[in-house]
């Protein structure tokens, strides 16, 4: 049964909805994924949600991003100097990750 709280709640989403405030949002339609968020630990889960609800983004997250960029950068670089660049800052990356991850594992 709702209480005063949660109709004031429920009045101000379905008038969000009435007025489009809700079309076009990123990931609009696409499941969430509550594994990630499952996956950290209780004492900073509410830390990175406030992050990510505000444009940042969790330094492994962030990594990933990188990564994904750099080998869009590598197949589409025409030039063998800026390739090899490119290829060894993606395998920095890619250890910084892996460290990253290895890191927060050994602290549970």
């Amino acid at each position: 049964m709702f209480n005063f709280f949660d109709e004031i709640v429920e009045n101000r989403i379905q008038e969000a909805i009435r007025n489009g405030e809700f079309d076009n949002l990123p990931s609009q339609g696409l499941p969430i994924n509550l594994e990630y968020w499952a996956s950290l630990p209780e004492e900073i889960r509410s830390g990175y949600m406030l992050l990510k609800n505000n444009g940042f983004l969790p330094g492994e997250v962030q990594l990933l991003k990188d990564i994904d960029n750099l080998r869009e950068q590598l197949a589409c670089c025409t030039s063998q100097d800026a390739k090899i660049a490119i290829k060894k800052k993606l395998d920095e990356t890619k250890i910084e990750y892996n460290l990253t991850i290895e890191l927060r594992k050994r602290k549970r």
